[in-house]
Formats: C-alpha cells, structure tokens, sequence
C-alpha cells in the first residue's frame, strides 16, 4: 500500500510544473514500460498489481519493485481505464543540441504543436521513419505529458527531443529548412537531398512569422479534396514517409 505522501507525489507527476520540480515522468502500460527498461532511461521505481507478473520484465537491472493495490493504480494513473504496470522515470538531462549529429540526416522542428496526441504520433512517425531528433519551440507541449508519453507508445525512449528558441537555433544548424505550408512546392515534385529540416506549425496558425522568414523552401501536401486542413500528425508522416522514399530511391 502506497503511503498518501508517495500518492500525491505520483498523481502530481501529471503536472508539467512538479514534473520538472522533481524531475521524474510516469509511464503506464507493460509494452511502453519495457521499451524505456531496454533504454538509457533511468527507472526509479515499478508499480504493479495483480494479475501483473513482474517477472515478466526480464530485469537485468536492481530497481524498486511496489505491488499494490488496484485502488493505488487508479489513483496514480492518468488513464481512465489503468494499466497495471506503471513505470516512475527520471527525466534525463539532454547535452546541448549538437549541431554536427544532424548532418547528413532528417531532424523535425516543430513550432508551438500543442495537442499531446499529435506530438505522441509524431514521435512515435518519427521512430518508424529512422528520425533521432526532434526540435521543438520552447512553447511546444511538454514530452513528457503522460497523454504525449501515451500516445508515443514507448518510441520516446528512443527519439531525441529538445527544447529551445528555434528562430535563433535554426539559422545557426546550417541545414537547408523545408517549411510546411499551404502555399509551397509539391511535396511529390521537391527534391529533399540528402539532409535537412523538416519544419512543421501549430495546429491552427501554421509557422509564426519569424520562423516562416527562415524557411529556405515551402513545401505543400496538394489538396484534392475539399477538407480545410490536414492534421499536423498526418502531415508530419506524410513528409517523413516522401523523404524515405526519396532517399531509399537514391540507394
């Protein structure tokens, strides 16, 4: 049984604020918590309840193992339905963004994205589609939103993300920037080389003016139909799936 103490410290975890006061994250459901036990993660502590075997988790590594109670796990849980497994991870604390990995490869930049589940499926496109990195504006959701480490599906343990002011960290990367917009080249007809970023906006402004002044080539998804916009989840696996193909045309 968990002590009220312990419960309250967990269910604050919802909170961006306690998130980084305490700098640990929670990760619920027996697939996303295997995926960060087989990465660098740092995992504090497991909580489970019956009928969850931990045994099932093949520790390799000493971590503190909690059976408690459903009642615990429904109060502890972001979900409306729990799982039974949930993970506590310390959040890592990520070197400067390192110019130099980004050469010769594909790095997303997202501008002021804010709904979870689309940041979720566009870490876990990014995963799918070989993507190590993931540059967000300063005012982007948090990655460690439990519905964003949710929707991630255990792809988060992998992928890179950092947060930063992207209208100054852009010009200096020195990478060609290619710019969702409505008002572009064919995505079907762009050539995207063999290097960049892929520069996607919020949800329902698009690219703030300071960022769109930094864009070297606009890139449109042509529209066939009459539907107003494309989710920016979609969009992103749209770009992410092109630049594959063009780069797997290349081999």
């Amino acid at each position: 049984m968990l002590s009220k103490s312990q419960i309250s410290l967990l269910k604050s975890l919802q909170n961006k604020k306690e998130r980084k006061e305490h700098g640990l994250f929670l990760v619920e459901g027996y697939k996303s918590v295997i995926e960060f036990i087989n990465s660098p993660y740092k995992i504090e502590a497991i909580y489970y309840t019956a009928p969850f075997d931990p045994k099932v988790l093949n520790l390799s590594q000493k971590i503190n193992l909690y059976n408690i109670s459903v009642t615990d796990i429904e109060k502890i849980s972001s979900l409306k339905t729990p799982q039974l497994v949930i993970a506590l991870i310390k959040i890592p604390v990520h070197p400067p963004l390192n110019n130099q990995k980004l050469k010769q490869k594909f790095s997303l930049v997202l501008d002021g994205i804010q709904d979870p589940g689309n940041m979720g499926t566009i870490i876990r496109t990014a995963d799918w589609f070989g993507i190590d990195n993931i540059i967000c504006s300063d005012d982007t959701v948090d990655v460690y939103n439990p519905k964003v480490v949710q929707a991630s599906m255990g792809s988060l343990s992998r992928v890179n993300v950092h947060y930063v002011n992207i209208s100054e960290v852009l010009p200096q990367i020195g990478l060609p920037v290619f710019g969702a917009m409505l008002d572009g080249e064919n995505i079907y007809n762009t050539q995207f080389g063999a290097e960049g970023l892929i520069v996607m906006g919020n949800e329902g402004n698009g690219l703030r003016p300071e960022v769109e002044r930094l864009i070297s080539k606009a890139v449109t998804i042509p529209r066939l139909g009459k539907a107003e916009s494309l989710n920016v989840g979609i969009a992103t696996a749209l770009f992410c799936a092109e630049i594959s193909r063009n780069k797997l045309g290349s081999q």
